[in-house]
């Protein structure tokens, strides 16, 4: 696989959200809506669990759309994943770049405009920023708002997903906003057909895309 599909629906995971779905079918009804970026993130899970969810999650997401692991750059080396993504305070992106090597998708969190700068000019392939609207997943988290997306867009040159509290209703929102795409937890994941909650964000993501162009 090589870069980021523009506009990007990213699925972030979270298996104990999925509701009579095993995680596999889950992420497997997301990609016929529309995601076409499947980022592991079971940070509960040891290594060897993990590994053995990557491999499974993987066989789902060949050739089909990205697949980074979350942190763990082991685990995403030995899965043969397409990327790692590094939280704020994870490896360093040139460690993972040398690790890695070449043609490795690299992301990125980040929560200012100095760190969506800093993740550039590293050789980051992507940043992800928020939290943007309140997310069950960062309960502590104060949201940071449109306004933080708009100044890393007017920052950097790569793209941006957008992410935390994310719905079909809002993501037009932050694609206006500068984003070129978003990640998403529960909008998919805690939802009774991730197909039919993946295909309306990637139809509204679109709908946005498609006004911009001249």
């Amino acid at each position: 696989m090589g870069k980021l599909t523009v506009p990007c629906l990213a699925l972030v995971t979270d298996r104990r959200l999925c509701q009579t779905l095993s995680l596999e079918e889950a992420v497997a009804q997301a990609i016929e809506g529309g995601a076409n970026l499947v980022q592991l993130r079971e940070k509960d899970l040891p290594a060897a669990e993990l590994l053995a969810l990557a491999e499974k999650l993987r066989a789902v997401t060949r050739g089909r759309v990205l697949f980074p692991v979350n942190d763990r750059l082991d685990v995403a080396l030995a899965c043969a994943a397409d990327g790692v993504h590094l939280p704020e305070r994870g490896l360093p992106v040139g460690v993972a770049r040398r690790l890695a090597g070449e043609g490795f998708i690299i992301g990125r969190s980040v929560h200012s405009v100095a760190e969506g700068v800093r993740a550039q000019e590293e050789g980051a392939d992507y940043v992800q920023v928020g939290s943007i609207f309140a997310s069950r997943s960062h309960p502590g988290q104060s949201p940071a708002g449109l306004a933080l997306l708009e100044a890393v867009a007017t920052a950097v040159t790569i793209p941006i997903l957008a992410v935390g509290g994310i719905t079909a209703a809002n993501v037009g929102e932050v694609m206006q906003a500068g984003a070129s795409g978003a990640a998403v937890i529960s909008a998919v994941l805690g939802t009774p057909s991730p197909r039919e909650a993946a295909r309306a964000l990637a139809e509204a993501m679109a709908a946005v895309a498609a006004k911009a162009r001249p």
